[in-house]
């Protein structure tokens, strides 16, 4: 949609040169204002080179912001490449850019990121916002990863019959990954496993030595260790 065709409905145009782009995991849809180029709308790859030939195309056209919605992981590349260019690129909010009202049936995702952007409607978080974003998103990987492994582990117990779980508080601290880690080595011995608990655990040594009776199959000593080199 041209300039003056925005201002007939009242959105005045802040950014003459803007750019909006529907993100995807396979490939790009780009949009560019209408008067910039005859074919104002372009799908580009996902390929690094697609992204590189999609970022020249945006600098020849003389654009100089470009709006995206923060999709999974997909944009990061995009994020990059662009601004590697020089352009400045505005992650915006997916719930933002669908709450805005007047959007027609006729306009794609790409066109609408770009006439809202032209018209100053998405906000730009820091930099250092979404480099903080990127890293809480691993570290919520890393827990569900680490849950996972804690769960591998105490199946392994109870697969040995090993009581250990229900004796500490959390088989992660001290007194368990030591006892643990001790067991996968090939230490067998009640007495110098219970030995190993930390002075703070409420388990007494007896009650630490009757939960490590058990059946040490080596598959399940192999499946305790994976779990516990994870974690």
């Amino acid at each position: 949609m041209k300039k003056h065709d925005l201002k007939q409905r009242g959105l005045p145009v802040i950014h003459d040169h803007a750019a909006g782009i529907d993100i995807g995991s396979r490939f790009h849809v780009v949009a560019v204002p209408a008067d910039l180029a005859k074919d104002s709308v372009q799908t580009f790859q996902a390929f690094t080179s697609d992204l590189e030939r999609l970022a020249n195309w945006l600098v020849n056209l003389d654009i100089t912001t470009v709006a995206m919605e923060s999709t999974g992981v997909y944009w990061i590349p995009v994020y990059e490449i662009l601004e590697a260019h020089g352009l400045q690129v505005v992650l915006a909010n997916a719930r933002e850019a669908r709450a805005v009202p007047g959007r027609k049936t006729d306009v794609n995702d790409a066109q609408w990121i770009q006439r809202l952007h032209a018209c100053g409607l998405l906000r730009a978080p820091d930099r250092e916002i979404s480099a903080l974003r990127s890293y809480l998103r691993l570290r919520e990987r890393h827990l569900d990863y680490a849950a996972a492994h804690i769960q591998h582990m105490q199946k392994a117990l109870t697969h040995m019959n090993l009581q250990l779980h229900h004796v500490v508080t959390d088989i992660t601290g001290v007194t368990g990954m030591r006892i643990i880690r001790a067991i996968v080595a090939g230490e067998r011995s009640l007495s110098v496993l219970a030995a190993m608990s930390d002075t703070r655990c409420k388990a007494g040594i007896e009650v630490i030595q009757a939960s490590l009776v058990g059946n040490y199959q080596p598959e399940h000593v192999f499946c305790s260790d994976a779990g516990a080199v994870h974690v």
